[in-house]
């Protein structure tokens, strides 16, 4: 199923929770709305369901209007954030729930037998006859996700439904929610704020921020090629490096830095000398050499937040500009780092910004 949002918009006072969202979201795509707490994503989710009017605007599933129609015409099913479940009930009756909803009475036979299918999916067939109680949260979840899937819906909606789960858990259900919807072919919109879920499961993203879309695109054009300093801050927190373009060839510029001049090979648009650019650059794209005879920019390590596999290392460059950089597998320590240490980027890692590039209306990228 197609879903169209057309122009949404939804107030809460002086909130726009939504404004004038357009977003289209294709057959069998999983499409994250990501962003912080407070932008409008769980809105436009509810939007969506049906469980919540737009002001203005219209939804459509497969080109039809269906603004005005109530949740249980709209053929979707929806796992919220937590979960929902009947505690006295058993797992075989939360998931069977769905289907004593007037107009999705199936005969007792076709209703049992499509309970069963729907806890092989989410493989919970041996947990038919516990309470949620007695469940774990991933299995909690997963009676949520075959309690949405039971209906055979069009769309599953899914708001933030491993916020709940330790983090090895997240992880593993990330891997089994993924597996499902694409096994299924289901057209699936996912909320969430955490940008580790959104990149490693998402086909495409919309970047939310105050009720607007920021951005739009596949992940890893989003991470890779932002549009505007929120996305690139958002996603993974990039350098926000402020300068002026002081040279445009052979599509590269040259900026000038307050700590040093920079070759650039990416930007959102095309920059004119003597424009001021906002250079995006991720952390782990910085490569640290100790000593101070070496290429690149001076910097002095002030902390060193050990991570396991990885550390972030909090830089200081020659004019007082702050940075992180990011290493795999690190060689330094809080307690054993290099007083001096260099640093480089290359140039296909540097992203030219607009200086003013605070939001963006809707830019796709990588689409």
């Amino acid at each position: 199923m197609n879903i169209t949002l057309k122009r949404i918009t939804k107030t809460y006072g002086d909130v726009a929770a939504a404004a004038d969202v357009s977003l289209e979201i294709r057959d069998g795509e999983t499409f994250f709305l990501l962003g912080p707490s407070g932008c409008g994503k769980t809105t436009l989710l509810r939007i969506v369901a049906g469980f919540c009017a737009p002001d203005s605007g219209v939804v459509l599933f497969d080109g039809v209007d269906v603004t005005a129609r109530p949740p249980h015409e709209r053929r979707t099913g929806m796992v919220f954030q937590n979960y929902a479940l009947w505690p006295h009930m058993t797992v075989e009756a939360n998931v069977a729930f769905g289907l004593t909803v007037p107009g999705r009475q199936p005969p007792a036979e076709e209703r049992r037998r499509r309970v069963r299918e729907a806890l092989c999916k989410v493989r919970l067939v041996d947990q038919a006859e516990r309470t949620p109680t007695q469940l774990s949260g991933g299995q909690q979840q997963r009676v949520a996700l075959a309690r949405a899937l039971v209906i055979n819906p069009d769309c599953l909606l899914l708001d933030e439904p491993l916020s709940n789960l330790d983090a090895k858990l997240r992880l593993d259900m990330r891997i089994e929610i993924r597996r499902l919807v694409k096994e299924l072919g289901i057209t699936t919109l996912y909320v969430t704020h955490d940008q580790k879920e959104a990149l490693s499961m998402a086909d495409r993203c919309a970047v939310l921020n105050g009720g607007r879309v920021e951005q739009v695109g596949v992940p890893r054009a989003l991470y890779e090629r932002p549009v505007n300093r929120f996305t690139a801050d958002f996603l993974g927190g990039a350098n926000l490096i402020p300068g002026s373009v002081t040279a445009v060839r052979d599509g590269r510029l040259t900026v000038n830095t307050g700590f040093g001049v920079w070759e650039c090979a990416a930007f959102a648009k095309p920059f004119a000398v003597g424009a001021r650019v906002t250079l995006s650059v991720r952390p782990e794209s910085l490569v640290l050499t100790p000593g101070s005879g070496t290429p690149g920019f001076p910097a002095v390590i002030r902390d060193v937040l050990y991570l396991g596999e990885t550390a972030e290392y909090r830089l200081t460059a020659a004019n007082g500009t702050e940075l992180k950089a990011l290493e795999m597998n690190p060689r330094w320590t809080a307690d054993a780092r290099p007083a001096d240490v260099r640093f480089s980027v290359d140039p296909t890692a540097v992203v030219a910004l607009p200086a003013d590039s605070n939001s963006h209306d809707g830019k796709t990228a990588g689409s």
